[in-house]
């Protein structure tokens, strides 16, 4: 170092052996980084194997590792052995720091070639629920209907009860209502007139060949009691579903809106 400080020239001289050395296997990992996790995620694309960036990440690690211990001896003059001796008993010690960590990566290999969670599936998991969009090396991320993105430690989803969800159900939401009691009362005609008039306000938001469902329950000293269950398309709230539905049920007549009206 301090002949580099004296003289950069003789410094540089003298050592651009290895300078070439290093720059030539640096830029021979990172065209290999670029060239290799390109085409696992084109492979994994193509295979049962969930297309996750763990499986990409441990490449792209053990891509760096063997660079770094081609230049450790003729750049840096350092003995991989030794240093690997010197890792594995420094390792124990710093296993104990990273067992979070390490619980995460070792969650994640489990979680992907088990197939019980990769990109793509609807899941529900300890009250959170959405689309899995990756499984990293430490989290598992989960995107909800609402755009809230939520990382899920992987070590959590191997101790966590997990619902995997059709669209259909995910997108599932009710809205209660109460119909008058009255003698003779038509309820196929009544669940037919709720289906159209919430068919007709929600069906831009809709998902496709699953109209509203109405289902009678029970019965209440104001009347029938009931609910109709209506399925959203991905990216619209489940919320916005229960807006339109209401409003569009709250002008239908035989519809008990408040206990006023069953005195009618």
């Amino acid at each position: 170092m301090q002949e580099l400080i004296d003289d950069p020239l003789i410094w540089l001289k003298a050592n651009s052996g290895k300078i070439f050395l290093l720059v030539v296997v640096l830029v021979i990992a990172f065209v290999a980084d670029k060239i290799i996790s390109k085409a696992m995620r084109i492979a994994l694309d193509r295979t049962e194997i969930p297309s996750a960036s763990i499986f990409v990440n441990i490449v792209r690690a053990i891509i760096w590792v063997v660079a770094a211990s081609l230049v450790l001896q003729p750049v840096f003059g350092i003995n991989p052995t030794t240093l690997m001796t010197a890792l594995g008993v420094g390792g124990i010690a710093l296993s104990f720091g990273l067992k979070d960590t390490i619980s995460n990566v070792i969650g994640g290999f489990g979680l992907m070639l088990s197939k019980v969670v990769k990109p793509g599936d609807l899941v529900t998991i300890n009250g959170i629920t959405g689309l899995v969009e990756d499984v990293t090396w430490r989290h598992t991320v989960v995107k909800e209907r609402s755009g809230d993105t939520m990382w899920i430690p992987n070590s959590v989803l191997n101790t966590a009860a997990l619902e995997k969800m059709t669209e259909v159900s995910e997108g599932m939401t009710t809205i209660a209502f109460t119909a008058r009691g009255k003698e003779g009362v038509d309820t196929d005609a009544m669940a037919r007139q709720i289906v159209a008039t919430v068919q007709a306000a929600t069906d831009d938001i809709m998902l496709p060949d699953n109209p509203p469902i109405v289902k009678f329950n029970g019965f209440s000293p104001y009347g029938i009691e009931g609910k109709v269950l209506l399925f959203t398309k991905p990216g619209v709230l489940l919320s916005t579903m229960q807006d339109r539905a209401t409003r569009a049920l709250a002008g239908e007549g035989f519809l008990v809106q408040n206990a006023a009206l069953v005195e009618e």
